[in-house]
């Protein structure tokens, strides 16, 4: 491990986006994501030196233009013997019913040969459940796209993600974080065309 960046973001959602453009910028490789209990995510990323600094930069910017809570710093050289204090083991939270920490396997590295996936995926992040499921019926009756995945993160913070074509994705993220007022607090909504394989490696699974 050359250097290793880390950058926590208030937020799951804002989390996938920063994730999805520090890839983007840079050679670099998702370490591990460990939820806090903040709504949001530390991200775990390694490679060479330069390339963390440029994805954490970037990630930093991101996170001011979002108007999200950041902080960001890079270790150069990890002691290895500091390794079991920063890297996470297997956890799971029976209260949002899910891992806590999230390391992607060989599937992961396989695929990132591959590239950006050819479609993209929307995000709506709600504080009530009532508001990200009326939202999500709202954007399926919209465009065509289809539910990839939903995240609880506790305290009533709950994220629903869509995939399709990134004219449909937009029209249906819009039309449904516009349903929400009312019903619940809209936390996030954002859309990321062509997701990089270290976003989709995090996207929960449907049972």
């Amino acid at each position: 491990m050359n250097a290793l960046g880390l950058i926590e973001i208030a937020g799951w959602s804002p989390s996938m986006v920063i994730l999805d453009t520090m890839e983007k910028t840079a050679g670099i490789e998702l370490f591990q994501v460990e939820l806090n209990d903040l709504a949001g995510a530390m991200m775990k990323i390694t490679g060479p030196l330069g390339a963390v600094r440029a994805a954490i930069d970037a990630g930093r910017r991101l996170a001011e233009q979002m108007r999200v809570a950041c902080v960001a710093d890079i270790i150069p050289n990890p002691e290895p013997r500091g390794r079991q204090g920063w890297q996470g083991g297997k956890e799971y939270n029976p209260l949002i019913e899910q891992d806590v920490v999230h390391t992607p396997g060989e599937q992961y590295r396989e695929a990132r040969v591959k590239g950006q996936a050819p479609f993209a995926v929307g995000l709506i992040e709600t504080q009530g459940f009532t508001a990200v499921f009326e939202a999500i019926d709202t954007a399926c009756k919209t465009a065509d796209v289809e539910v990839l995945a939903r995240e609880k993160l506790g305290g009533g913070y709950i994220t629903v993600v869509i995939k399709g074509d990134v004219a449909a994705v937009r029209a249906a993220i819009e039309a449904g974080k516009a349903k929400v007022d009312g019903l619940g607090k809209l936390i996030a909504a954002h859309v990321i065309p062509s997701p990089t394989e270290a976003v989709l490696s995090l996207l929960p699974k449907q049972p």
